[in-house]
C-alpha cells in the first residue's frame, strides 16, 4: 500500500525568514565595502600629513591611478597639494597600485561626528512603562520585543528617585 506524506494545514505558513535588509543586496552591499574600504585609506593618508592639515581635508576617491582629495578651503587645499608625494607613496603602499595623478578640490566636507554617540541608557520607569505595555499587548512577538527593550534598562537606583 501507498502512503500519502503529510499534508500541511490549510493555513499557509508564514516564511522563516522575512526579507533582506537592504545592506544584504548585492548592490548595496558593495558601496557599503567601497566606503568603508576608503574610509580606511583616508585615515591611513591622512597620517601622512602634518597634524595641522588632517582636519581641513579628507579623501574622495583613489582609483585608476590618481588620488582625490577634498580641502574645506582653497587655502588648505595649496598646502595639501605640497604633500602629494608622501601621499601618493602611501596610496602605492596600501593598495598595491602606482599612483601618479594627485587632484584636490575645494568643497565642504562631510560632516562626521569625532566620536559615535552613545545611546542614552533606558530609565528605570521607560522600563516599567515598556513592562506594562506589553501585558497589554495580544500579539506574542510584540510582547517579547517589548519585554526584552524593558530589559535592557538601567538597574533602579537611587539616582532615580528624586528628593
Amino acid at each position: 500500500m501507498r502512503t500519502k506524506p503529510p499534508t500541511t494545514a490549510t493555513k499557509p505558513r508564514r516564511p522563516t525568514t522575512g526579507p533582506k535588509p537592504v545592506s544584504e543586496t548585492s548592490p548595496v552591499a558593495s558601496l557599503i565595502e567601497r566606503a568603508r574600504a576608503l574610509e580606511a585609506l583616508d585615515l591611513r593618508l591622512r597620517l601622512t600629513l602634518p597634524p595641522a592639515l588632517r582636519p581641513h581635508c579628507c579623501l574622495a576617491d583613489a582609483r585608476q591611478g590618481r588620488v582625490v582629495f577634498l580641502a574645506d578651503s582653497s587655502t588648505w587645499a595649496a598646502k595639501l597639494r605640497l604633500h602629494q608625494t608622501p601621499v601618493l607613496a602611501e596610496a602605492h603602499r596600501a593598495l598595491g597600485q602606482p599612483f601618479k595623478s594627485f587632484a584636490v578640490k575645494v568643497a565642504p566636507l562631510p560632516s562626521v561626528p569625532p566620536e559615535p554617540a552613545r545611546r542614552k541608557p533606558l530609565s528605570h520607569t521607560a522600563a516599567e512603562h515598556l513592562s506594562k505595555a506589553a501585558v497589554t499587548l495580544a500579539d506574542p512577538e510584540l510582547r517579547a520585543l517589548f519585554l526584552r527593550m524593558a530589559s535592557l534598562a538601567e538597574p533602579a537606583d537611587s539616582n532615580d528617585a528624586e528628593d
